[in-house]
């Protein structure tokens, strides 16, 4: 990613988080998986509860990871950018939830979805489209998935519904 993209990227994220109820404070934290191991120490030492993001798009995932770490206390885990690299890494780093896109290359989020709720049946799903509108609640948790958000809701929904299902974060 280049300086341009970034700084796009950044002042897009500075956007978002400034229609939400959070304060605008954002802290960026490097962009690699954490392990299993790492992730468990983490857990046990009281401190964030994980999440996988999964989108074709960089930018989607920068600017959620930039929302979801520097504004609550939850760990973005990984993160893949389609649904059949989403099924492997939520095996590998057995996160405590995903946020996966619909439109994406190889396997659309649903497909994944079902997949996962199969191999990991406790797993929370949450559905971040651009197509929230097209899908209805019946259609969604057929395949496994909890809550359907829109993109163009912003990230404030996507945040407080971070919090419902994983519980209160301690937000910054």
């Amino acid at each position: 990613m280049g300086w341009a993209s970034i700084i796009t990227a950044l002042r897009y994220s500075v956007y978002c988080l400034e229609q939400t109820r959070y304060p605008t404070l954002i802290k960026m934290s490097e962009s690699q998986d954490i392990t299993h191991e790492h992730e468990l120490e983490l857990q046990e030492a009281g401190r964030a509860k994980t999440i996988l993001l999964v989108d074709d798009r960089d930018f989607e995932r920068f600017t959620i990871r930039a929302a979801v770490e520097g504004l609550t206390n939850f760990q973005v885990c990984g993160e893949a950018s389609n649904g059949v690299d989403a099924i492997k890494k939520a095996q590998e780093l057995k996160p405590d939830l995903v946020v996966m896109d619909l439109a994406m290359p190889l396997m659309n989020g649903l497909e994944a979805a079902a997949v996962l709720k199969n191999a990991m049946p406790g797993l929370p799903i949450v559905l971040l489209t651009l197509y929230a509108d097209q899908l209805h609640g019946p259609q969604s948790s057929a395949f496994g998935v909890e809550t359907v958000l829109s993109k163009v809701d912003g990230l404030g929904p996507l945040l407080e519904c971070l919090e419902r299902m994983l519980g209160p974060s301690g937000s910054l």
